[in-house]
């Protein structure tokens, strides 16, 4: 693969999905498919679901190396027990170097026009399968085909992979990634079997930071925030997310009066070409402190913090069903604010203090009430 191409599954900081050693936290949907291989009646079909960056793309490439480095003996001749591969394993450098002949990966191409990637899959990778298909099949091995993702491909493209899920060609396996499989035609959907994988907890999170070599003395509060996805904890270490949050917990700690002073430096922060990164990190991190607070009201104080403070502050301010409806809304009304200012490139800083504006707003209607 050429260097200058951009990788869409690849997290700046950490190492890409193929080259990645262990997969943390997903042993069930490991097991699931080992439970599978192991009966001889492997699904051609597969659909690995679940929130993004928690390590589909990971448990793709660790079963397409598992497949392609398969004798058809197991261990000693008994049933496989793991889909880990020898690391000198030839067929393992094939892959980890993106040439290996019988694993195809589908994902957005290259606009050649703007030298960035297409916003969708396109129906050129997908018909692309018909040559791979033909030139793989010389030596007879196991087939490999990852799509990812699969959320991504527009009409043509999911038609194009539903005619290969009804007629899959032998010894072929189709890895299907999905952040959101509602969004998937219904006839793909029934075609694949599902694997799904879930958030990580504190422990898996620290591991698995530790090997994609991302240092952090908060792996509870990056759990809490990244709702268990080590991509998303990944980008929030690199921005310096969790002191940001930690400001905006500060901040909302004074409501139902908040400080105009605090607020206008915050707000101002984002803006300018040094903003560029905080900004819009900025509007996740306010958009998430009001979904985390409307899940207090029905769920009760949090056992887990993004910040020191915050569950008090969230008991605080939604402490019943009533205020978590209150917060609800918020969310959804801001949700559609931003979407419009940014449409319309409203200044980042009017943004922000408008939205801290109604925060202070709702939580001084909670309080009082």
């Amino acid at each position: 693969m050429s260097a200058e191409i951009p990788e869409p599954d690849r997290i700046e900081g950490a190492p890409h999905p193929r080259e990645t050693v262990r997969l943390f936290g997903q042993q069930k949907a490991e097991e699931t498919f080992l439970e599978a291989f192991n009966s001889g009646r492997l699904h051609s079909g597969w659909m690995i679901t679940g929130p993004q960056g928690i390590g589909k793309a990971t448990l793709a490439y660790r079963i397409a190396a598992f497949l392609l480095t398969d004798d058809g003996g197991g261990m000693f001749g008994g049933p496989a027990t793991s889909l880990t591969v020898d690391p000198n394993h030839p067929e393992l450098a094939l892959i980890q170097a993106s040439s290996h002949p019988r694993l195809a990966v589908i994902r957005r191409p290259l606009n050649q026009d703007t030298g960035k990637l297409r916003a969708e899959i396109t129906a050129e990778p997908v018909r692309d399968l018909k040559r791979f298909f033909q030139m793989s099949s010389a030596d007879g091995g196991r087939r490999v085909v990852i799509v990812d993702s699969a959320d991504e491909m527009n009409v043509t493209a999911a038609n194009s992979i539903l005619k290969e899920l009804e007629e899959p060609p032998a010894r072929t396996t189709l890895l299907l990634l999905s952040h959101q499989p509602s969004r998937l035609l219904p006839t793909i959907r029934s075609r694949c079997r599902e694997l799904r994988c879930s958030p990580l907890g504190a422990d898996d999170m620290a591991a698995a930071l530790e090997q994609a070599g991302v240092r952090t003395d908060a792996p509870d509060a990056l759990a809490a925030l990244s709702a268990g996805s080590v991509g998303e904890a990944i980008r929030l270490v690199n921005l310096d997310g969790l002191p940001l949050y930690a400001e905006l917990v500060k901040l909302f700690s004074e409501m139902p009066n908040m400080s105009r002073p605090a607020a206008i430096r915050l707000a101002e922060s984002c803006a300018g070409k040094a903003g560029e990164q905080r900004y819009p990190l900025m509007l996740d991190l306010i958009d998430l402190f009001l979904a985390r607070t409307a899940r207090a009201g029905l769920t009760g104080e949090p056992t887990s913090q993004g910040a020191s403070g915050e569950a008090l502050l969230l008991a605080r301010l939604s402490h019943d069903a009533r205020a978590a409806r209150k917060w609800a809304e918020l969310q959804q009304e801001l949700s559609l604010r931003v979407r419009r200012g940014r449409a319309v490139n409203l200044d980042p800083t009017a943004l922000i203090l408008d939205m801290l504006f109604r925060i202070e707003e709702t939580a001084r209607t909670v309080t009082n009430a």
